[in-house]
Formats: structure tokens, C-alpha cells, sequence
């Protein structure tokens, strides 16, 4: 793991109902809010640099069940 520190300060974002689905949640068109918790931990993983590590396994483990 990465940043797992992270991961937990989105959700607790998250739980708040403070979480922004966008870039800029400050800026003159803010992001709107996330109301999927599946969202929720998709940013986080995002956020604290795990996203890759995990999609990156699941290519290595499909990449042995095709025999490559």
C-alpha cells in the first residue's frame, strides 16, 4: 500500500457528504458531491496512488489464466 492514510481522510470525507466527484470542488462550477460509496473508495484508491497497483494485479493475474 501506498498512502493508506489517505484513503482513510476520503472517506471520512465522504461520510461528512464533503467528497467532490471533480477536480476543482472550489471553483466557479463545482464538482458535485459523490453519493456512491463505490465512488467513494474508487477516489480514495485513486488518490492515495493504489488504483495502479490493484488494475496493474488483476492484468498480471488475467495475463496467467490466458497462459502468457
Amino acid at each position: 500500500m501506498k498512502n493508506p492514510a489517505k484513503v482513510g481522510k476520503v472517506m471520512k470525507e465522504f461520510k461528512k457528504g464533503n467528497l467532490h466527484a471533480g477536480r476543482n470542488p472550489k471553483g466557479p462550477k463545482k464538482a458535485p458531491i459523490v453519493k456512491s460509496r463505490k465512488q467513494a473508495i474508487a477516489i480514495a484508491l485513486s488518490e492515495a496512488g493504489m488504483a495502479k497497483a490493484i488494475n496493474k494485479g488483476i492484468k498480471n493475474a488475467t495475463d496467467k489464466m490466458k497462459g502468457k
